[in-house]
């Protein structure tokens, strides 16, 4: 299928060691493959079930993914990578997360106070 995203070699090199690999009794599907089609469905927003079926079953990407992010398995991959090419001298922030109010999106104030008392 054209468009479809695979690790290299190299890339998935880089990260084999900081995948979990304990035997859960059945064998494990190929996580090279595995990882692929996770990066393959967040990069395009798919839901699991429209993710081609030569990364595998859609069942097995979805409990990959939910397992490795319960168990912080992508944030230690994201801080491996990170720090191989890492220029400190710059430090970037996702302006979204700047604007974006405490209480989610709201745009208007709330019209009641919350029951604390007013010091003035």
């Amino acid at each position: 299928m054209p468009g479809t995203f695979w690790l290299t070699e190299e890339q998935f090199s880089k990260i084999k060691p900081l995948l979990p690999n304990k035997p859960r009794g059945v064998a494990r599907s190929d996580d090279r493959k595995i990882l692929s089609g996770i990066i393959f469905c967040l990069q395009r927003g798919y839901r699991w079930s429209d993710v081609p079926t030569e990364y595998g079953p859609a069942k097995t990407l979805y409990n990959r993914y939910k397992r490795w992010s319960e168990a912080g398995v992508f944030e230690r991959i994201f801080e491996a990578l990170a720090q191989e090419n890492a220029d400190f001298q710059t430090l970037m922030i996702p302006s979204r997360r700047l604007f974006q109010s405490p209480a989610g999106r709201r745009t208007r104030p709330m019209s009641k106070p919350t029951g604390l008392p007013r010091t003035e």
